[in-house]
């Protein structure tokens, strides 16, 4: 049986999981798990630095999310670790109050998540436009890129011959065999080769010591007082929302990746639990890690939760165990690979001259501005958030135009008809009060809507309004054909929206 051969959803019950059944599959969830921790741990390092906690922290963080996160997730072969985003939004409150009170937030941040992820917050992922998900994915792999940038700028010579060789490695490589995943062999090869040599480049170890023992639980250092909780709940809540909206991106990417669907609800759960432990272990706190998520689908071809908790378990074993060698693998191996991610990561076929001239200008627009939000802000929530209001800004401008009105005077004189098409909604029923002749009109007024929809409270205030145009001259107004949606709608706010005046 092959990886691809039983989804996620359509797995029964009881049947053992496919690294069970077929080396294969076990050999590159193995592999990808231990080219994934090689990559997390200068990652989860910088990550510390930026939240301005010790190396270990984002180290025990990156552990206790992977290993949670690969029993309790709703999206399978996702790495969830320390992450810069989250990073940013605690790093003011260390700063300001300490550790113990960041790894409040964190717990608390989790237990945010939990509730989101009860209460469906998942379910809002269905408004995300594809235009953003592509200006998404886009912005992703230029973050990813512009990451590795400072670890090419004031080095020595050799860097740029090293990942040059790495970046070849990776494309060249895989034309041999497909059993080893070209990106470990490109780190163990470079590590080899710098230290046979004696070339002196920054290597991991420059990054921050490695931790020596297991994180061990307990309780934040803080007072449990109401000012406490007053002080780290905007925090947390901050937290809670970008983690899980980057959590719940990287799982429809990798959905798309792998043609699989995953259970978003229970990976916003998932995420809650995971960062309430690593809590709990004194980690910093995280989400899904879209970098090492692409290293671990995308370039190792991982599909199991097995690459996930395997993850985390060479992450330990390496820092604890082989902490000398890790310490010796130069970033240049690190920084190729990071590289090789980005390029696989970008979406080349949304800039390509074909697509640009047949995709309408108002959905590169929006991808664009999610592009330029994101890369502005360093933060992919912020820009998915933008995005999506840029989005549905253009969509209702679009929609608005779609209300038509048409005008009947009947024989004689006595009445007119105004036929109404499309949908009324607070885009297009501000501008409907204006298409109607008041002064002119006979005193029977007839507003047919058997052709449009009432949206909501804009549109019935906007009838409203006519009506009380109307009346003001004496004359009366006959609204027919309303749906039975928009019956309702209208029955129930008619005349109540502006105080009965």
């Amino acid at each position: 049986m092959s990886s691809a051969a039983v989804t996620p959803a359509a797995r029964p019950r009881g049947l053992k999981p496919d690294w069970l059944n077929n080396p294969k599959v076990w050999r590159t969830e193995v592999l990808a798990g231990l080219v994934v921790a090689l990559a997390l741990i200068p990652e989860a390092i910088s990550f510390s630095i930026i939240a301005g906690v010790d190396p270990a922290l984002g180290l025990f963080a990156s552990f206790t999310m992977a290993v949670v996160i690969s029993i309790v997730g709703g999206r399978r072969a996702m790495i969830s670790a320390a992450t810069g985003a989250v990073a940013l939004v605690i790093a003011p409150l260390n700063r300001e109050h300490g550790l113990g009170y960041l790894i409040a937030a964190v717990i608390l941040a989790g237990v945010f998540q939990v509730a989101l992820g009860a209460m469906g917050v998942a379910k809002l992922m269905r408004f995300i436009p594809r235009s953003v998900m592509v200006g998404f994915v886009n912005s992703l792999a230029i973050l990813i890129f512009m990451a590795q940038v400072p670890e090419m700028w004031n080095v020595p010579w050799p860097v740029y011959p090293l990942i040059i060789g790495g970046l070849a490695l990776m494309v060249f490589f895989p034309r041999i065999t497909t059993v080893i995943p070209a990106p470990l062999v490109s780190i163990v090869i470079l590590t080899v080769i710098t230290i046979a040599a004696g070339i002196a480049v920054p290597t991991v170890g420059d990054k921050g010591e490695l931790p020596s023992s297991l994180p061990v639980p307990g309780l934040p250092d803080v007072p449990f007082t109401l000012d406490t909780l007053t002080t780290i709940a905007p925090y947390a809540f901050a937290m809670a929302l970008v983690g899980l909206m980057e959590s719940l991106m990287t799982a429809k990417l990798v959905d798309d990746i792998t043609d699989t669907h995953s259970d978003k609800t229970r990976e916003s759960i998932g995420q809650g639990i995971a960062n309430i432990v690593t809590g709990f272990f004194g980690g910093m706190g995280g989400c899904a890690m879209i970098g090492q998520t692409m290293i671990n689908v995308k370039v190792s071809g991982a599909r199991t939760r097995l690459s996930t908790f395997l993850a985390s378990a060479f992450l330990m074993v390496l820092c604890i165990v082989f902490g000398p060698v890790v310490s010796d693998i130069p970033m240049a191996a690190l920084v190729a690979v990071m590289i090789m991610v980005s390029f696989a990561t970008f979406d080349w076929h949304s800039i390509a001259p074909k697509t640009l001239k047949r995709m309408p200008a108002g959905e590169i627009g929006v991808m664009v501005v999610t592009v330029v939000a994101v890369v502005a802000t360093h933060n992919l929530a912020i820009g998915v958030v933008v995005g999506s209001i840029t989005a549905m800004v253009i969509f209702a401008k679009r929609v608005a135009h779609l209300a038509e009105v048409s005008r009947f005077v009947t024989p004689g004189g006595t009445s007119v008809l105004y036929t109404v098409t499309g949908e009324l909604f607070f885009a297009s029923s501000n501008d409907l009060v204006g298409r109607f002749a008041y002064a002119g009109d006979p005193e029977q007024v007839v507003i047919d809507l058997s052709a449009a929809h009432v949206w909501d409270a804009s549109s019935v205030a906007a009838l409203d309004a006519i009506e009380a145009k109307y009346a003001q001259r004496g004359k009366r107004v006959e609204i027919i054909g309303l749906n039975d949606p928009s019956a309702d709608l209208h029955g129930k706010l008619t005349g109540e929206l502006t105080g009965g005046h």
